[in-house]
Parts: C-alpha cells; sequence; structure tokens
C-alpha cells in the first residue's frame, strides 16, 4: 500500500494543497470514539472543519 502520509492526491484535497500541517485539540472521549468509528476519521475531521470554516466566512 502507498504511503498515504500527506500526500494530497490521496486524499479529498485540492492537489495544488499538501497536507503539512497538524492541529491537536481536546475532544471527549465519547466524540473520540465516535470519530475513531468513521470510515476515514482524518479526512472526516477535514471535511467538518473545512464546512464550519466555509460557513463562517459566509457570515
Amino acid at each position: 500500500m502507498a504511503n498515504r502520509k500527506g500526500n494530497p492526491q490521496n486524499f479529498e484535497n485540492q492537489p495544488s494543497k499538501e497536507l503539512t500541517e497538524q492541529l491537536n485539540f481536546r475532544i471527549t472521549k465519547e466524540m473520540k470514539e465516535e470519530v475513531k468509528a468513521k470510515e476515514d476519521p482524518p479526512e472526516f475531521c477535514r471535511r467538518v472543519i473545512q464546512k464550519a470554516l466555509d460557513k463562517h466566512k459566509h457570515k
């Protein structure tokens, strides 16, 4: 299997943007369990964060 780490072509990410940065924050145990149960937890988090950022930008 190819190394997925940081290669934008392996994610639903714009090809021109590399995934080089990390963000850490605290969540509840229940939230962590729900996120980990998703098919692709990192991509799920990226999509949710981007959706919230886009929504906030248009206010």
